[in-house]
């Protein structure tokens, strides 16, 4: 049977995920028919409709699901027997519980003893709850209402029926309904005691509806609808059908079908329906669409080789920026520019989670005014993610609906090296490490490149963090910017690895220009970065930023960093103000580092080690006698910065 209706062809895929074959552990009170149900579906008499389940070699494929073998265990009752009993239960892929139906007690030791016993043990698989001796009783109407209360309080009961072995009635669904338990299970998908659909699956539904709805006109037409059910079943369904599908979801919810087909409210209520009558079709549909047992795409659709040197990086592609832009558009319902949260919680909805509700990404893009997220802002975060988790990028990509080549969507750089020798960087995303002493001003700086307000309580960062902007320049061309805070005392670890400034672009190196001891820290870690980036081969431009412009400077700090600059081949400090929103276009300069990456790099002496320059520089400056050279740098520099001075006031 198809989803709706019609009988379908065989498949060649699996329906039932990775599982290749079932144990069935059947249980119960001595005496409520455990043996004879065995028996009886594995005789010779009831072998032409059942497979043999305690030698399970022939399949029948019409009756059982899959052509998954199964093997059936009978378990003692006894309690000296505990032990053997406890084993089973742990290995098994789905319990049958029996009780006597004419035997009240038995069906009351299911609550009181064997339900309890597998919670107690930690059993969690499907419970067949089945009824024997079926034939000794009339009434079944006190055991059904108690029945239903058994499976409202115990959630892991997949169902319930009542059988005869000794008339053959309903043995063989027995098992069938255990089978199906185990390869179609309804909790996953349906919440019973609500009678709801659980919200994974809900996602999965909603994404698969999209897929289908090829127009994107937000419903499912006739032809749309019968194309999923030829897509899953191998087999249309008739006009007829069709129409007798609606008109049931309209019984049950009239907004679920409009004058162009079923709506996505629609779609998800027919779902509903079928779980509710017990069917198992709707797993044939999710793995139809690539997802497993987890409901979560299956991990070949969702993993592409990203292998790439330290100094490559992954961007997105134009294909894929152009598919970003179009779903940015459609979800942005009030057409304002802008994904309001909930708008943004609607494009994510199809995925598992918005992979943006934690670090890093959580605050890492640019909020508007009524804290949605701008067109900008919203292709940075993907920029962000695609660097730092290309998979996961992959992953949310597909998730939202991209039904391209994987690998259309993704673009791996070449080496940063290679980049050098050209002298020129092709690429549209730079990662600026930002690098700095406590109290710097490095967390003002990622918030003023994400337009927030100036902090007026300094909060040290602890762990590295980022922020992802578009960068505007001459001509009108744009890149993508990624700043990363490195906490002060982070900077050592991540030089101790050989690869740890692969991924760098450039380096910025933030002082406090009141603060000396500010001063020698930056300096420190600029030689510590630039002697690493000399012995591991991995070289960045370097640019040193002169942070708290709108406080006096400490004595000799414009000669300080001038002599810097000049022995290491840099350019002056960048002086600037976040408070006063004054950051001399030092974003645009990053990026022209980045742009041109044999330019910038300090120069280190072949074989000077990091002692000697760590003496030279972190030295009572008073007791260094600057070269001519480097006097004459320093009062150029000097009557530049007094004149910016003098004109900023």
């Amino acid at each position: 049977m198809g989803i709706f209706s019609g009988k379908a062809k065989s498949s060649s895929s699996s329906i039932s995920g990775n599982k290749s074959k079932v144990r069935i552990v059947v249980a119960g009170d001595c005496g409520t028919g455990k043996s004879s149900l065995i028996a009886t579906a594995a005789s010779e008499k009831f072998a032409q409709h059942v497979p043999p389940v305690l030698t399970p070699t022939r399949l029948f494929a019409d009756f059982y699901p899959d052509r998954v073998p199964f093997t059936v265990i009978d378990t003692p009752s006894s309690s000296e027997n505990q032990n053997a009993l406890t084993q089973e239960l742990k290995t098994a892929d789905a319990v049958v519980l029996t009780y006597s139906c004419d035997q009240s007690h038995t069906l009351d030791r299911l609550s009181t003893f064997w339900l309890p016993e597998l919670r107690q043990l930690q059993v969690k698989v499907p419970v067949v709850v089945v009824g024997c001796k079926l034939d000794a009783v009339d009434d079944t109407t006190v055991r059904h209402e108690q029945l239903l209360s058994l499976m409202q309080e115990f959630q892991e009961i997949e169902t319930c029926t009542e059988c005869s072995a000794r008339n053959l009635f309903q043995v063989s669904k027995v098992f069938y309904y255990a089978n199906v338990a185990v390869l179609f299970p309804t909790s996953p998908l349906f919440d019973k005691k609500k009678q709801t659909l659980k919200p994974k699956f809900e996602r999965a539904l909603k994404r698969i509806f999209i897929l289908c709805d090829h127009d994107r006109d937000n419903t499912l037409s006739d032809t749309e609808f019968n194309d999923l059910q030829i897509k899953c079943f191998n087999v249309p369904l008739p006009p007829s059908e069709v129409v007798d599908i609606k008109r049931v979801v309209q019984e049950k919810y009239p907004e679920g079908v409009n004058e162009r087909g079923l709506t996505l409210r629609g779609f998800l209520i027919l779902s509903e329906l079928l779980l509710q009558k017990g069917s198992h079709e709707l797993w044939t549909v999710l793995r139809k669409f690539g997802y497993d047992n987890d409901i979560k795409l299956r991990d070949d659709l969702l993993h592409v080789s990203f292998k790439r040197a330290p100094d490559q990086s992954v961007e997105l592609t134009n294909e894929a920026v152009k598919f970003l832009k179009e779903i940015f558009c459609s979800f942005d319902h009030d057409s304002d520019g802008a994904l309001q949260v909930a708008e943004l919680d609607d494009l994510f909805s199809t995925a598992p989670e918005s992979p943006w509700i934690e670090a890093p990404y959580k605050d890492a893009a640019e909020s508007t005014t009524t804290g949605g997220i701008s067109l900008d802002g919203f292709l940075s975060k993907w920029s962000l993610m695609t660097l730092l988790e290309p998979n996961k990028s992959l992953a949310n990509l597909i998730y939202i609906g991209y039904v391209g080549d994987p690998a259309s969507a993704f673009h791996i750089t070449k080496a940063r090296r290679l980049n050098s020798d050209k002298k020129q960087s092709e690429r549209k995303v730079f990662q600026c490490f930002v690098f700095g002493p406590s109290g710097a001003g490095k967390s003002a700086l990622l918030n003023s490149f994400l337009r927030r307000p100036f902090p007026e309580i300094y909060t040290p960062t602890t762990n590295a963090r980022y922020a992802a902007n578009v960068v505007y320049q001459d001509g009108g061309t744009k890149k993508t910017l990624i700043l990363r805070e490195i906490p002060e005392d982070g900077a050592r670890q991540l030089v101790s690895s050989k690869e740890s400034l692969g991924p760098c672009d450039v380096a910025i190196f933030v002082h406090d220009i009141c603060n000396e001891l500010s001063w020698k820290r930056a300096t420190e870690l600029l030689v510590q970065v630039a002697s690493h980036g000399e012995e591991s081969g991995f070289e960045v431009p370097c640019l040193i930023v002169a942070a708290k412009d709108d406080l006096n400077m400490y004595p000799l700090a414009i000669q300080d960093s001038t002599r810097v600059s000049f022995e290491m081949g840099l350019e002056t400090a960048i002086p600037m103000s976040v408070k006063l929103g004054d950051l001399n276009d030092v974003f645009c300069r990053i990026v022209s580092a980045a742009q041109k990456p044999h330019l910038g790099v300090p120069k280190l002496e072949y074989g000077r080690n990091y002692k000697r320059y760590y003496k030279i520089f972190c030295r009572p400056f008073k007791f260094i006698s600057v070269g001519a050279a480097v006097a004459v740098v320093g009062l150029a520099a000097s009557r530049v910065y007094t004149a910016r001075k003098i004109t900023s006031s």
